[in-house]
């Protein structure tokens, strides 16, 4: 058995090290790493089940252009060719970069470095800016710097934390459990929460504010105002001071709470326990900064904490969460559009700084393309060729049907990535197999700022190469040859630390030039590390703007763009949830994170699903000004009246008409370029189709235009949950037929209609359905795959979807980590498990990441008050 290798993992921006050791099946164990300190060795579900995503199923393997499989140098000599084509004819602006936060720093560099710094255009974007873009401005405006001025130690040393559009307990769940620790460490800290939805992170809540939907700037704003009222500043104490008060001067209680639709008391309790605490964190993400007026939002937040005093101390701050596990980093190395390497700017000095340290003479003079601009961009026809690197707009973007156009019109469309089929990838003309987790070799930096190593522990997959390695070679290939020349991404990381310090001293705030001189061997074995990393050592927080002075940015609070009116009645969230990650091209193969929630839900409060014909459990067509899609209704008093939740992992690999983002308008804030993602306003209406089903095959099935469905992740079979108007007979029977297969039936009143479809005496197919969703035992059915019943009464129980055997049906799964269904844990409360610890004990739920303590919880008030 191998010694096990200390990585990081690849989701979240919390950053959580790992180790990964292989098992003498050749199988990969992957455990939280007891050392790092983003984690000290505790995992969320995601992360604990990675080595359930190594496997090659569904991998790009091999180099493709137009579709056909060719060696590596032919497709780099293509790619070139091509790309230097449209720069002779049309110019540098004709080309563009999409990058992603799943990136390692060291091919952010590279990709970045050959966009801006040699093809001469600043038209790289990235992913990361769907998330954070706000936030890095809220910072640079504040403190001329992209400088997140709070460590994860400071939630073990405050009195008060602000939880702003962060489901923390699903989106960062370490980092929420590191903050319940907290909490029951320090007794007297209070947690306030500001969503629309009670979420899961409402668990440890001492105030949960359900305010108006996008309304958040409103409270920070009136915060301002009555802590000026408390205790007025000094005049002059920062730049924009007596703008940001003059604007705040009109919000007080009554104003406030009307605007945000809350109860005036819990405003008040919220200020007075900000004004009154020492110290204080404000934790913020996607709620905030998916907003039309993100940016604004965040200065708000920042507002509050400089005119306190809580900054730069310890337990305070204002802190952005990051979603991605390198969005930091390649904030470091300017994969933003609007922003060069290493925190410089677009201003001339700077400019001229980075040709001199490249030794280029094309530097971009100016800013790219945003995100959802340069997909309008490519569009118009404007871009001619667009390089996508580990993410997939199609699915993540806004006005999803248009990204999908502006690629089907674009003349290359170049995608590096791990996976060969995605929403994006189809229209590819150029794909190259890139490294997945495991096989890569870099840095990544969490949202505290520290920068930990990715490490490989597995062969390339393949012919996959690492992202850098492609980029350089392309470089070359267009005559850049000395200028990425790199043998190892050592060699990047060193380039890209001695930039950092390049004309520095003390003038850019990112620096980690006492990293520049690590030799391979101190690379290969650097601990996790925060920045800055100076000869001169930690530097405190500071202002960066030319003056030295911090800026409070005047806020007038605003409210979404979108708006519901008769035809478009509710107000639509998107969000995360707990067991998958982003487009679930990882996720969504595993079967333990899809048992959860396993299709795209509807959240809707009771009043709302009455008022609108839709019950529990039933399904619902969703309709936008843009687009529609199919969900499954869930009844929850946790939603605010008026407003409905929908996840946005679903993409067209995985359901159809599952997409959130076809639904989504691409209105973005004027400042960070970041979609207002959060809120868009649709209708709703019951769909009632005349069955519904679920299915299994052993190989790959082809559904008629009609029938609507959803994948789900097992092992050794296609199964699907699908839907239709029309009888499913004719479909089946048509599958069956075609390929020779034997039939067992069971029909029965109400639409109920199973086949079993055998060949050579082996299961090949099963299909259940009724007018509501079969009631079945998926286990048990995949199992009939593996080992063919051999006695009528086995055979009978597979027909009926039925537990044979020993198998016991657990119901939907609750706890991920340890598979533990919903019915188990009902007969564990029976049976006298009364509380969260003791049904841990005996079943071992809520131990691990602790996600499913909040629904523990529930299920447990529904027999006892607890």
């Amino acid at each position: 058995m191998k010694c096990a290798v200390r990585s990081t993992c690849p989701y979240c921006g919390v950053g959580c090290g790992v180790e990964a050791e292989q098992t003498a099946a050749g199988t990969f164990d992957i455990r939280g790493d007891k050392q790092h300190p983003a984690n000290f060795g505790r995992l969320c579900v995601k992360g604990a089940a990675l080595g359930e995503t190594l496997g090659q199923e569904g991998r790009l393997l091999y180099p493709e252009v137009n579709g056909e499989r060719v060696e590596w140098s032919a497709a780099l000599d293509e790619t070139a060719r091509r790309l230097n084509a449209i720069i002779e004819e049309f110019g540098p602006k004709a080309v563009a970069f999409y990058a992603s936060g799943q990136l390692l720093t060291e091919d952010y560099y590279v990709a970045n470095k050959l966009m801006k710094g040699f093809i001469g255009a600043a038209n790289i974007d990235t992913n990361s800016r769907l998330c954070m873009s706000s936030a890095v401005v809220g910072y640079k405006r504040a403190f001329g710097a992209d400088y997140v001025p709070c460590r994860y130690e400071d939630l073990e040393q405050t009195d008060l934390v602000i939880l702003t559009g962060s489901n923390a307990a699903w989106a960062h769940p370490v980092l929420y459990q590191r903050l319940v620790h907290a909490k029951q460490q320090r007794p007297g800290m209070k947690i306030v929460v500001i969503d629309p939805r009670r979420t899961a992170t409402c668990d440890i809540a001492d105030l949960h504010l359900a305010l108006r939907p996008g309304s958040d700037a409103a409270l920070f704003v009136g915060l301002l105002n009555y802590l000026h009222q408390q205790q007025p500043l000094i005049a002059g104490q920062f730049d924009g001071q007596s703008a940001a008060l003059g604007c705040a001067e009109s919000w007080d209680l009554a104003k406030t709470a009307d605007f945000c639709q809350l109860n005036q008391d819990d405003v008040q309790t919220l200020w007075q326990w900000f004004s009154q605490c020492d110290r204080a964190m404000t934790l913020y993400t996607m709620g905030i900064n998916q907003s039309s007026s993100g940016s604004d939002k965040c200065n708000a937040i920042i507002n509050v904490h400089l005119a306190s005093g809580k900054i730069g101390r310890e337990g305070c701050g204002p802190f952005s969460l990051t979603g991605q596990p390198n969005a930091m980093g390649g904030r470091e190395v300017g994969g933003l559009a609007n922003q060069l390497a290493s925190h410089m700017n677009f201003d001339a000095a700077d400019i001229a700084r980075l040709g001199r340290f490249w030794g280029s003479e094309r530097i971009a003079q100016t800013p790219g393309l945003m995100a959802v601009e340069l997909f309008a961009a490519i569009g118009r026809g404007e871009v001619k060729a667009v390089w996508i690197m580990g993410t997939n707009p199609v699915v993540s973007l806004p006005d999803a049907s248009r990204v999908e156009q502006a690629l089907a019109n674009c003349p290359l469309v170049i995608v590096s990535d791990v996976v060969r089929e995605t929403d994006t990838s189809r229209y590819a003309s150029v794909r190259f197999p890139a490294l997945a987790w495991g096989e890569k070799n870099g840095t990544v930096t969490n949202s505290e700022r520290r920068i930990s190593r990715q490490r490989a522990f597995m062969s390339a997959a393949g012919e996959a190469r690492a992202d850098w390695w492609i980029l350089a070679q392309i470089a070359q290939r267009l005559g850049y040859r000395d200028a990425f020349n790199w043998q190892h991404p050592h060699d990047i990381f060193s380039e890209h630390a001695a930039l950092s310090g390049f004309e520095n001293n003390g003038s850019r705030a990112f620096d980690i030039s006492g990293l520049a001189n690590l030799s391979r061997e101190q690379y290969d074995a650097l601990e996790p590390v925060r920045w800055p990393v100076t000869a001169q050592g930690h530097q405190p927080l500071k202002s960066w703007r030319p003056n030295g002075k911090f800026q409070m940015v005047p806020v007038e609070p605003e409210l979404p763009q979108a708006v519901a009116d008769a035809h478009y009645p509710l107000i639509l969230n998107s969000g995360r949830i707990r067991d998958q990650w982003h487009t679930m091209t990882r996720t969504g193969r595993v079967p333990r994170l899809m048992q959860h929630i396993n299709m795209p839900l509807l959240d809707i409060h009771p009043l709302d699903a009455k008022r609108y014909g839709v019950t529990n459990d039933g399904l619902v067509r969703v309709v936008s000004r843009l687009g529609g899609m199919v969900a499954r209704v869930q009844e929850s008093e946790n939603q605010l009246p008026g407003n409905v939740f929908i996840p946005m992992h679903w993409s067209q690999q995985f359901a159809r008409k599952g997409q959130l983002n076809s639904l989504v308008a691409s209105v973005c804030c004027p400042h960070s370029g970041q979609p207002e993602s959060k809120q868009t306003a649709v209708r709703i209406q019951r769909w009632q189709p005349s069955w519904r089903g679920e299915i299994f095959a052993r190989n790959q099935i082809a559904f008629t235009d009609d029938i609507q469905w959803w994948r789900q992740a097992s092992v050794g079979v296609h199964h699907f949950l699908c839907a239709a108007d029309t009888p499913p007979e004719s479909w089946i029977e048509t599958l069956c037929a075609a390929r020779g297969w034997q039939l067992q039936y069971a029909r029965g009143n109400s639409a109920l209609y199973n086949v079993l479809a055998w060949h050579a005496g082996e299961l090949q197919l099963a299909f259940y359905s009724a007018t509501t969703w079969p009631d079945i035992y998926a286990t048990s059915v995949v199992s009939g795959f593996e080992t063919a019943p051999q006695t009528a009464q086995e055979r009978h129980l597979l027909l009926g979807g039925k537990a044979a055997g020993t198998l016991v049906d657990a119901g939907r799964t609750v706890c991920s980590c340890f598979s533990v269904g919903e019915k188990s844990i009902t007969l564990a409360i029976a049976s006298g498990c009364h509380s969260v610890t003791l049904l841990g004990e005996k079943l071992r739920c809520g131990t691990q990441c602790g996600s499913c303590v909040p629904e523990l919880k529930t299920l447990l008030a529904k027999t006892f008050d607890i």
